[in-house]
């Protein structure tokens, strides 16, 4: 039987703190049992030393694609689950749009008896709102609640017929079920492949105007108004988007929404030299959507972070820009691009990090929390600010490589991945054993 461990001389991050707060963490049994200033060290306990270092609840994405039936060449749930603990992300929930789709209550169980088997940590899934996400006729949406699904979304396209669209929320509102919208009109879309304006007519390249995600939006939100369902707006892209969320959260509409950390770092002028890396849907926008969207996350507007981590091959990726797929990987690297960027910077402090992108994704699925207190499952990450990672092939543990930030170097390490108490990530041991 093994010790008890003792987390020594961290700084804990919390949801309420913008600095983290200097503590120590008794954890045994997979149960966090203290967490105190100078707690006593005794024979009995595994001490291990975190000076300088912070200890962070687990991070929890609601929107990631593992590709998993259909498209294992791309990513698999074991592969995906390895690049979410790679970047101390401790649970996911996969999107639908697989080879099948995930539409029936069989799929969803079939998933999760994968997951279970050979994810490395904790993978739910979302079920697709129409059958083969036609858009047509609704999936067994009952089904799949029963057997195990959070939510339910159409990802990738949007819900064109509106009546279908309401029964869609009318249903879910019986199970008190969040229905993830990607927000696109595709009759505005039209074969676009990056931000319509400025940018993209000097390259050459066909435009999606931001109004395309605007209208879905705002169409999406007041179906669900009427009905009283609760909606959730995926991946925001443009400032003006995000304006209207506000303006129905304000009406007490029950509404939440995410935004990806590419959204807030990257935009249209990252596209450079047709670097492919840089295209997703919705497209990155323009350098004012970064800094306004930033300013709604510090703000609340936005309930969670979430990377829309989307693999997709070399050879996919390879095509010419407006022919390439759009998205792009970033399980192992959210929390690095994001303290990197905002964190270190002093953009936005820890309780920003922790709130959204741990706290809140689980409320909205009604898991429990994993802060960093007394009673709770002993789920953590170690985190060193003080040294670097690059982002190599040999470092990410996705099966894809499609980043932004392939080759470079980001601020920061996750050191150890603590889940139910047991060390699942140890960066130093593997760096010893090498």
């Amino acid at each position: 039987m093994s010790k008890a461990r003792l987390f020594k001389n961290g700084s804990i991050a919390t949801e309420t703190d913008a600095k983290p707060i200097k503590a120590d963490v008794l954890v045994e049994k997979g149960i966090i049992q203290a967490v105190d200033q100078n707690i006593p060290v005794t024979d009995q306990l595994e001490v291990i030393d975190c000076t300088d270092k912070i200890i962070i609840p687990g991070l929890f994405d609601i929107h990631v694609h593992l590709r998993e039936p259909g498209q294992e060449g791309k990513e698999t749930i074991e592969t995906g689950s390895r690049a979410a603990l790679n970047g101390g992300i401790t649970g996911v929930v996969a999107m639908p749009n697989t080879d099948p789709a995930i539409d029936s209550g069989g799929l969803v169980r079939y998933v999760l008896s994968i997951a279970k088997e050979k994810a490395v940590i904790p993978v739910h899934t979302t079920g697709c709102i129409t059958k083969g996400r036609a858009g047509k006729e609704l999936a067994e949406i009952a089904d799949m609640v029963e057997n195990g699904a959070l939510m339910i979304s159409d990802d990738g396209s949007p819900v064109d017929d509106p009546y279908v669209f309401r029964r869609a929320l009318e249903y879910a509102r019986n199970y008190d079920l969040p229905v993830a919208c990607h927000c696109e009109t595709m009759t505005l879309t039209a074969g676009g492949a990056m931000n319509e304006g400025e940018v993209s007519y000097t390259l050459g390249v066909p435009g999606v105007p931001s109004i395309s995600e605007e209208l879905c939006i705002d169409r999406d939100i007041r179906i669900a108004q009427y009905v009283g369902a609760h909606v959730h707006i995926q991946h925001v892209s443009s400032a003006k988007g995000m304006e209207i969320i506000r303006r129905f959260k304000n009406e007490g509409v029950k509404v939440t929404c995410e935004v990806s950390p590419h959204h807030l770092i990257f935009n249209e002028t990252d596209v450079g030299d047709y670097d492919t890396n840089f295209k997703m849907s919705p497209p990155l926008r323009t350098a004012e959507d970064n800094a306004l969207l930033l300013e709604g996350l510090k703000e609340g507007v936005f309930d969670v972070l979430a990377t829309d981590h989307a693999p997709h091959t070399p050879f996919e990726k390879g095509k010419p820009f407006a022919e390439a797929p759009n998205g792009i990987i970033a399980l192992d690297s959210a929390l690095l691009s994001l303290y990197d960027r905002f964190i270190k910077t002093g953009a936005f402090g820890w309780d920003v990090l922790v709130k959204r992108y741990s706290a809140e994704p689980r409320r909205i699925i009604k898991h429990d929390l994993v802060n960093i207190e007394k009673g709770n499952a002993a789920e953590f990450i170690v985190f060193d600010p003080n040294v670097s990672t690059t982002i190599t092939e040999e470092f990410l543990e996705s099966k894809s490589i499609n980043t932004p930030h392939i080759n470079e170097t980001l601020s920061g390490s996750v050191e150890k991945v603590i889940l139910a108490g047991e060390i699942k990530l140890d960066r130093l041991a593997e760096g010893a054993e090498a």
